[in-house]
């Protein structure tokens, strides 16, 4: 059985950690309201976006108009955009997403398409090039610091365009967490360009049934909003990843610091008991001794 400095040292580490996990789980919860606002907050001018594309480009049948709208006529190669953290300590925030590019990427492939991979956070690149490290293109990291902004989705949107013009690939989507809650994050995976099924919603008519003229004519607007929307969905994808990455964390930490709680209750407990074995085993020592005299 250890000794009784050793159990003490153990206490005092574990002690150590908890606070710790305590200090990360509150961090988290302040940074949580913040990012939850932003989420809550991006949704509508998002979704706006959507219905607006969809409603202009409800003139575009048969392949016409902006290639960002009709796509290439192909999906052949795909753009798998992964949108992870830079950091652990978060659950299953990170491994829920991976775990869901993986079995896109072996979907796609069974399919025989090639997939091309946009890693967007550390995380996500080192769990992916285990398996698919031939698949990664690219990787961008460092978004949101010091604070998540406009700017950061513009860095990625530029990137994905560049990629678009130079004819890397037909289809993009990306994989992120939807925010629900602090307990519970969806998977989500959202198609990019060409924007999913304008056709889906080519008849629906503008709120209040009024009708609008455009100037100038719409491909000119869909040429220069498309970019646009592509830029905003993004700046949704990584507020939304940003707030259940601090939910996760929240949780995480939170749980963490429970479990820690218990371990020094047991290593209290198993040292107490060590404690008292030596004082008896002493107590036999000593009455042994003076019966002996």
């Amino acid at each position: 059985m250890p000794s009784l400095k050793t159990f003490r040292l153990r206490i005092r580490s574990v002690q150590s950690t908890q606070k710790i996990t305590k200090a990360m789980k509150m961090v988290a919860a302040a940074k949580l309201r913040r990012a939850q606002e932003q989420a809550m907050a991006a949704r509508p001018y998002a979704e706006a976006m959507d219905n607006l594309m969809a409603s202009l480009g409800a003139s575009f049948k048969g392949g016409t108009g902006p290639r960002l709208l009709a796509g290439t006529g192909s999906d052949k190669v795909h753009l798998l955009i992964v949108a992870t953290s830079d950091r652990g300590l978060c659950g299953a925030f990170n491994s829920s997403i991976v775990r869901e590019a993986r079995r896109v990427i072996r979907a796609l492939t069974a399919e025989g398409k090639t997939v091309k991979v946009l890693a967007v956070g550390r995380k996500g690149r080192d769990q992916l090039r285990r398996d698919f490290a031939g698949n990664i293109v690219e990787t961008i990291t460092d978004l949101g610091r010091p604070r998540l902004g406009y700017g950061d989705a513009q860095k990625v949107a530029a990137r994905v365009l560049q990629m678009f013009e130079a004819g890397e690939f037909d289809v993009a989507s990306v994989v992120f967490n939807r925010f629900r809650s602090a307990m519970t994050q969806i998977v989500t995976r959202q198609q990019l360009i060409p924007p999913p099924a304008p056709e889906a919603e080519a008849n629906a008519k503008p709120a209040g049934g009024a009708s609008y003229e455009f100037e100038p004519d719409e491909g000119e607007i869909l040429a220069d909003l498309l970019p646009r929307n592509l830029t905003v969905q993004i700046f949704r994808v990584l507020l939304e990843n940003a707030a259940s990455f601090y939910g996760s964390q929240m949780t995480a930490m939170d749980s963490a610091t429970k479990n820690a709680g218990d371990m020094i209750k047991k290593l209290t407990l198993q040292m107490n008991r060590s404690r008292q074995a030596s004082i008896t085993k002493e107590l036999i020592e000593i009455i042994s001794g003076a019966e002996a005299v």
